[in-house]
């Protein structure tokens, strides 16, 4: 613990200068409010660990993909296996992500991305696309349904919107990257605005077998039809395709890192098997809000989506229907008339329905022959939730919510025959509470502290994995959640400190297992400890001599520290209790430093610490700590009046490190002989990307 605690007051001192500028100058470097639990509320007195990512942000670093941003997000760890391929954890282990997302509960506005079987297409949505992106972390099933991890609420670009804008990106890299990007958004009036947004991206990538073709579209309206009434409309299409290189032993790994994973035993190649996703998918939202009192208004959204997915993989081909639609509506009420008492509360429902049919074939040479399995799964999930919150004396925030959540599966097996095709698997019902208080000790210094419950139900990719049997004896994760911490900005909110301790406590944890035809399956691991510091500091400079190179300096350092074990765990004769959990780094540190240039130049570079790891539940190997650099320069002119270009310059892994970027977990041998397991996605060496951005 020592040792953490010095790392804390280190960050925290790095930005000390920033304090001495004139609060003259009203720049605020990380927004004031945060758009959590039903409304905009100030991110200094908010009861839960959150942050707001900006579109500045998300296009600092490249801007084919998020991982740069969102890991600037203490406690949150995104990895990218290859061009398109995205994991993301929160607070928790990849473990049981080998694929995708899990855990985490993604919306875009009021929408739940998120569908109804547990899993998130967040590789769908295009980065130049999103205004902003509001994070709040800890486990809150008592609001938003299943998740142990926390919520993230991507806000799309057309809602809300200022004035009218247009720009277009065209960019191109290293290993035959190509990116073409518009997005236009227009402020018809006071009452209507929309946005359409549209982007293409191709990549051979780094190793072979790694080919990304992605296309996606989308558009955005928002019509204030009345003075007490708006209506707003969110369609998603993307069109995304890319092979999966598959995991290299550490002997392939050291030898050859571009290669995709070789032919063992009776598996063929990658390559030769054509391992790939291909995804497209529809997503529709559509939301009314209604204000019926100067204190009550309701909102509904209703949405759907619907999913053609292939997937080609070493041991069988995979075709996935995936039909989901919802509902989420909610009544508020709002008091803040009186001066030393402000109150509100919500009473509402989400209800998600799923429908999924998959069926699975011989894989020969990337061609679907025979038959393995015909299944049709059906999923349904029910959230009814409360919150009250009261804002007392202009200085105390208490507030408490609880939610009843029900999940179930039903499933047909059509092939093989078997003596019980149909059958059910219920979760029960599971009643999730939260507490939590933030007091402003001055106005600006800010305690909080939690007690809140989690729960993340098997998704249906985990009912039903890529050993194509359905597990019927999959328990939902549940946990209980402590958490306390502090905020502390200046007055000018030109730095900002943030710091939080956790301590949660989960019970049937769910991991990854593969099976000897290199198939996955899922167990419940019995107890998991997690428990965590996270700090953050944001630091701005104003240089204001006009004679001075800097011009402005922003500075965000985050750590997270993750202290998480196994519990009770074990499987037959190997005993996993105690050890660390599988896929979590002890140390993720990233340091972000932005200069604005005098002449209009800009040099952004962010820097990421990971420590070491264990990949397999055994912690008998271990990926190695690794320094990430990234840098990209910039230089922005006017041509005419209400226009500009944008030329700009960036390089990947500028230390030209060897390291592997979304590991697999557990892998075949992983934990009886380790230096024959499949564990390593080599990440790129050093690579470089370029072009310009139109604004108008």
């Amino acid at each position: 613990m020592k040792t953490i605690w010095i790392a804390i007051c280190v960050i925290g001192a790095l930005p000390v200068g920033a304090q001495d500028v004139s609060d003259s100058t009203a720049i605020s470097i990380v927004p004031v409010k945060i758009k959590a639990y039903f409304v905009n509320q100030p991110l200094l007195s908010l009861t839960a660990s959150g942050q707001v990512v900006s579109a500045r942000q998300i296009q600092d670093q490249g801007t084919t993909t998020l991982l740069p941003a969102l890991s600037t997000v203490p406690g949150i760890r995104m990895e990218e296996r290859s061009p398109g391929s995205y994991r993301l954890a929160m607070r928790g282990s990849l473990i049981r992500s080998p694929f995708g997302i899990r855990n985490v509960k993604i919306y875009i506005d009021d929408f739940p991305l998120t569908d109804a079987g547990g899993n998130t297409y967040l590789n769908l949505i295009d980065p130049a696309s999103i205004a902003d992106i509001h994070v709040t972390k800890g486990p809150d099933g008592s609001l938003y349904g299943a998740n142990s991890g926390g919520v993230v609420r991507i806000q799309p670009k057309g809602f809300n919107i200022q004035k009218s804008h247009t720009e277009l990106l065209l960019g191109t890299g290293s290993y035959g990257l190509f990116q073409e990007q518009l997005s236009m958004q227009r402020k018809v009036n006071e009452n209507y605005n929309f946005s359409f947004d549209q982007s293409l991206t191709r990549s051979d990538g780094y190793r072979s077998n790694t080919a990304l073709n992605k296309k996606t579209f989308q558009t955005a309206h928002q019509w204030k039809y009345n003075t007490s009434n708006e209506l707003k409309l969110f369609v998603l299409y993307s069109d995304l395709g890319y092979r999966t290189p598959g995991g290299l032993t550490l002997s392939q790994y050291e030898e050859d890192p571009r290669q995709s994973r070789p032919a063992a035993g009776p598996n063929p190649s990658a390559a030769a098997q054509k391992a790939g996703i291909y995804n497209k998918t529809l997503y529709t939202g559509i939301s009314h809000n209604a204000t019926i009192t100067d204190k009550l208004a309701h909102s509904i959204n209703l949405f759907g989506s619907f999913t053609d997915l292939e997937n080609p993989f070493i041991t069988n081909y995979e075709f996935r229907k995936e039909k989901n639609a919802g509902i989420r509506t909610y009544f508020s009420y709002v008091d803040e008339e009186k001066v030393n008492i402000k109150w509100q509360m919500q009473l509402g429902l989400e209800a998600q329905k799923g429908y999924y049919k998959i069926d699975n074939y011989e894989n020969v040479g990337g061609t679907a022959t025979e038959a393995q399995a015909r299944d049709e799964l059906n999923n349904a999930q029910y959230s009814f939730f409360y919150r009250a919150m009261a804002h007392l004396f202009e200085k105390w925030t208490v507030e408490s919510s609880i939610g009843l959540n029900k999940n179930s599966i039903n499933y047909r097996q059509h092939f093989p025959e078997t003596s019980s095709p149909d059958g059910s698997i219920g979760f029960g019902d599971i009643w999730m509470p939260r507490i939590a208080t933030s007091f402003l000790i001055t106005n600006q210094v800010a305690l909080r502290a939690s007690i809140s419950r989690g729960y993340s139900a098997p998704t249906i990719a985990e009912v039903r994995p890529s050993d194509i049997t359905i597990n019927t004896e999959l328990d939902a994760e549940t946990g209980t959640n402590y958490e306390t911490g502090i905020r502390w900005n200046t007055q000018n909110r030109r730095f900002v400190a943030d710091i939080a301790l956790y301590d949660y406590r989960m019970n049937n944890g769910i991991v990854r297992q593969v099976r000897e035809n290199d198939a996955d399956y899922y167990i419940n691991a019995g107890e998991m400890n997690q428990q965590g510091i996270e700090a953050a500091v944001w630091a701005y400079l104003l240089m204001p001599n006009p004679d001075r190179l800097v011009s402005a300096l922003n500075l965000n350092s985050s750590l997270a520290y993750n202290h998480y074990r196994f519990g009770t765990y074990q499987i037959e004769e190997n005993d996993y209790s105690d050890n660390k959990i599988t896929a979590v780094p002890d140390w993720v540190w990233v340091n972000t430093l932005n200069l604005e240039l005098l002449n209009d130049f800009g040099l952004n570079v962010q820097h990421q610490y990971t420590s070491s790891m264990p990949l397999n539940d055994g912690n008998s190997i271990f990926a190695k700590k690794f320094h990430l650099l990234q840098a990209k320069v910039n230089w922005t002119t006017k041509f005419i009046k209400s226009a500009s270009i944008q030329f700009f310059l960036g390089v990947d892994n500028l230390l030209n490190e060897q390291y592997s970027l979304g590991n697999d977990i557990n892998a075949f041998f992983g934990n009886t002989d380790p230096i024959n397991g499949r564990y390593f996605n080599p990440a790129p060496p050093r690579n470089y990307y370029g072009g310009l951005k139109l604004s108008i």
